[in-house]
């Protein structure tokens, strides 16, 4: 649950972005800005539905998510194909999520 957690906090943070930008920068009507803040409300509340203690280390975990997730968006969204070092960046952040949340700890 941790992980689809994550991914849906991430997905509503990029989408909810994207559709203010696009309100904003690319002159969609005001109704994209509308929806976009909604959903980013949305995404404030996600991550308190995570398990873990420490707002600080779940919003930390959930930025090596979201520099993933924004990748495949712009990947996928935008068109922008990632390079060899965006890929390498995404795994080392991808470690360091793991790291944060579930290295032992005495």
């Amino acid at each position: 649950m941790t992980i689809v957690l994550f991914i849906l906090a991430g997905l509503a943070e990029i989408g909810g972005g994207y559709l203010v930008w696009l309100w904003l920068r690319e002159g969609q009507t005001f109704w994209y800005g509308i929806l976009g803040s909604l959903i980013l409300v949305i995404y404030g509340v996600i991550p308190t539905l995570q398990s873990f203690p420490s707002f600080g280390r779940v919003y930390a975990a959930y930025g090596g998510v979201f520099i993933i997730l924004s990748v495949l968006w712009g990947w996928g969204i935008d068109k922008k194909t990632p390079d060899t070092f965006d890929w390498i960046g995404s795994v080392i952040c991808i470690i360091g999520v793991g790291v944060m949340l579930w290295w032992p700890r005495g």
